[in-house]
């Protein structure tokens, strides 16, 4: 599993302000610490004057992080030479590993990026405020109305690669068709496609049962993402009672909810006997499907709820009884409009 930090920087959609920094910090440390060390971003997350926020503050989480690790480190090692000069350190989890943290963002594929070079100059960007790139993405694919503008941008993205200011390349909201003439072009190169992110959850199975991404990454040997795995909050079970947030989410609710509330009795049901909560079973569901659930966190308690999903896994009959359900649902999430076939 990894964590996704749309809302990290986000005033319009999650209502974000700089005093949530301090939290979210604490969210990332708590991630890395349990062995959650995707993090996936965007250059384009953060609204109005915040713009590049997201990434800003995963790179200063992550510098903090290891600083942090690292100087427990050295206390450790002080300590072994001399026992009474140090505290231990108290995080059996520390590490100044840096390799094995993740930090994955996406470029937007704006209208006023028509060369390769200006993806170059993008990821350079991103790359300043994150630290370093380890997964660069395609936010998503023009194929739908400027399909003449993204072959530049994806060689844009394989010159970044192959310039070693980003470790591996993915995609975002391509479908099966649109992937596979893409993968052509990656191979041409010798560059592989590492991952492809897709809306996916129990109330939006289109890419997977309608376009079937799934059976086409599995054999071009890319991994599947899942973004919004709790579909904006709805299969966490806290709007059931009708209290709902306000903008955007509030009216997903009132379309959606009434209509699904089979499928949230049947995940409500499965959590009671695992002793899980809905939102935990909603991502192991990912989980079992073959993809990494991105879920957000914006504070600890989301985080350790998120970290709940791992360690255990539904059984058969719990995945088939919750595809039954989910397939009956008379009204499911928005596709994103970017997403291609």
């Amino acid at each position: 599993m990894g964590c996704g930090t749309w809302a990290w920087g986000n005033r319009l959609l999650w209502n974000y302000e700089p005093g949530m920094d301090a939290e979210l910090q604490r969210v990332f440390d708590r991630c890395l610490d349990a062995g959650v060390t995707l993090f996936d971003t965007g250059d384009s997350y953060g609204t109005g004057k915040l713009s590049g926020r997201s990434e800003s503050l995963l790179g200063q989480f992550a510098r903090d992080y290891f600083a942090s690790r690292s100087a427990n480190s050295e206390s450790t090692n002080l300590e072994s030479i001399n026992p009474e000069s140090t505290p231990q350190s108290t995080n059996p989890e520390s590490t100044t590993d840096r390799s094995r943290l993740c930090l994955a963002t996406k470029l937007a594929p704006f209208p006023w990026r028509l060369t390769r070079r200006s993806m170059i100059t993008a990821g350079e960007a991103s790359a300043q405020r994150l630290g370093a790139i380890d997964l660069v993405q395609l936010h998503w694919s023009t194929a739908n109305y400027f399909p003449w503008q993204e072959g530049a941008l994806l060689d844009g993205l394989m010159d970044l690669v192959e310039a070693g200011q980003a470790r591996g390349v993915g995609l975002s909201n391509f479908g099966a068709k649109r992937l596979r003439q893409v993968h052509r072009r990656f191979a041409d190169r010798g560059i592989a496609i590492a991952s492809l992110q897709v809306q996916y959850s129990l109330l939006s199975t289109y890419p997977v049962t309608e376009l079937g991404i799934k059976e086409v990454c599995d054999e071009l040997g890319i991994q599947l993402i899942a973004y919004s795995p709790l579909a904006l909050g709805l299969l966490t079970g806290k709007y059931n009672d009708g209290n709902y947030p306000g903008g955007l989410r509030g009216l997903l609710c009132r379309q959606i909810l009434p209509g699904a509330k089979p499928l949230l009795d049947c995940l409500e049901a499965i959590a009671r006997s695992r002793q899980k909560t809905m939102a935990q079973v909603a991502l192991n569901w990912c989980i079992a499907k073959g993809a990494i659930p991105i879920p957000g966190a914006k504070t600890v308690a989301q985080a350790e709820q998120n970290i709940g999903a791992l360690g255990w896994s539904i059984d058969a009959g719990e995945l088939d009884e919750l595809d039954r359900t989910a397939a009956r649902v008379p009204k499911t999430m928005v596709q994103n409009n970017f997403q291609t076939r």
